[in-house]
């Protein structure tokens, strides 16, 4: 039997508020993750590393040249741009968990992607979304962003709900007031099991297309 090739997929967490459940979140898809077995079919491994928006601390895009020329005729410079680069481009894939905020995806999230272009094109992404309505707004946004600098978004985007518990504040459930104080409610984490299967399909998706036989051109 011959090596199992290896992939390295990072899992991204997105929200980047001082205050938030971005980590706990990213944990809890991981954790799924990891349940499966890391080979697939095609003989083909799979490496899963954490990687946090927050700890790169992006200003708003800063640099005076365009990321689709970086690095081929253009070179970034400031450090927080080429560190940032440099740990997406590692990856092979990615898992991005993010929140929804004003129906949309987090403005550090966007912030995020807009350094990158090459770093990421032609490889596939898992969008996990989660918020009142389970993120679908920023899910559906952050497709059309990723697919117009030619990334792959496989089609099961998993959309994880808050729970709509009582007591209910200011028109807001309580899990909703715990999201925002950093604390991810237990009702939303037993609702979130029932999403497995889809976590677990989306992961698939993105495992069969690293794992797809690689097209040589004919001459």
């Amino acid at each position: 039997m011959t090596d199992p090739t290896t992939k390295s997929i990072a899992i991204i967490t997105g929200s980047t508020r001082a205050v938030r459940i971005g980590p706990q979140v990213t944990k809890f898809v991981k954790d799924i993750l990891e349940e499966k077995p890391s080979h697939s079919s095609q003989n083909t491994k799979f490496t899963l590393t954490e990687v946090d928006i927050a700890s790169f601390k992006l200003p708003v895009f800063d640099e005076e040249v365009i990321p689709a020329t970086v690095p081929f005729m253009a070179q970034f410079a400031h450090e927080h741009s080429k560190a940032w680069s440099a740990e997406i481009a590692k990856y092979d894939g990615y898992v991005l968990v993010t929140a929804c905020y004003n129906a949309g995806p987090p403005g550090g999230v966007k912030n995020a992607i807009d350094y990158l272009y090459n770093e990421i094109k032609g490889k596939p992404f898992l969008v996990i979304s989660y918020g009142i309505m389970g993120g679908d707004k920023a899910s559906d946004s952050l497709k059309i962003t990723l697919e117009s600098m030619y990334v792959h978004v496989v089609e099961t985007r998993p959309m994880l709900s808050f729970a709509k518990n009582e007591p209910i504040t200011a028109g807001m459930p309580w899990d909703m007031i715990q999201a925002s104080q950093g604390k991810l409610g237990e009702d939303s984490v037993r609702d979130w099991v029932q999403k497995k299967e889809d976590i677990e399909k989306g992961f698939g998706e993105l495992k069969d297309f690293l794992a797809r036989p690689v097209e040589i051109p004919t001459v």
